[in-house]
């Protein structure tokens, strides 16, 4: 049960920062990292179904866009927003896991960002923030030890987690008028709205968050 207090207690405190920090440049940086998944998730989804990934930008206003030739449309707009929800996840059982070195995670995190960097990102804000982000994640990976590296993955996996959710809010539900994933996905196939699209995600969204919540407090 004190296992479980603690449990309550941490997440408690990490969200509670979450939520004050939300709007300072201390979350900025990982907000602009969940932005990056959203964009490799698409790219991931491109190639995989055969197509060709062009380029990838992201802007300094949180957004960002994947430029592609063919591949499967279907997965490969689904995928951004799910995506990057996935990708928390992983983080986040990875730094609940104390079998899993952290720190190798954290670099290969770190490594990953910046090749995709040097061989995707395709504008000045993008590039200069994927390197930069890329080598402050090996840095750290190496210098800050084991338990502060799980401490920085973990911190990683619930933002991504949370950002998801927020953004499907934010760019589809209060604003189905944006050209968002859900719009094109909607005009593509002929089914449904941006609206429908958006409370899809959303639902799985949040149906996978409270999941991963409800493993961890039986692992506390």
């Amino acid at each position: 049960m004190k296992r479980k207090i603690r449990f309550l207690l941490g997440f408690g405190l990490f969200f509670a920062g979450l939520w004050f920090l939300w709007d300072t440049p201390v979350v900025y940086p990982l907000k602009i990292f969940v932005v990056l998944l959203h964009e490799a998730s698409h790219a991931l989804a491109v190639v995989s179904t055969g197509g060709t990934l062009e380029r990838i930008t992201l802007s300094p206003y949180q957004g960002g866009a994947t430029y592609f030739r063919g591949g499967n449309a279907l997965l490969a707009l689904s995928a951004g927003y799910l995506g990057s929800l996935l990708w928390g996840g992983l983080m986040f059982t990875a730094a609940r896991n104390r079998r899993v070195r952290a720190d190798w995670v954290n670099g290969f995190i770190g490594v990953t960002v910046i090749l995709l960097t040097v061989f995707f990102i395709r504008n000045t804000f993008g590039l200069v923030f994927g390197i930069f982000f890329g080598v402050a994640m090996v840095a750290a990976s190496q210098r800050i030890g084991g338990s502060w590296n799980r401490r920085l993955l973990l911190a990683l996996g619930l933002t991504s987690a949370l950002y998801a959710i927020l953004d499907i809010k934010s760019d589809v539900l209060d604003r189905p008028e944006l050209e968002s994933d859900a719009h094109m996905l909607a005009e593509l196939t002929g089914v449904g709205t941006t609206t429908t699209w958006g409370i899809l995600w959303i639902t799985i969204a949040v149906a996978f968050a409270t999941w991963l919540m409800l493993r961890a407090w039986d692992d506390a």
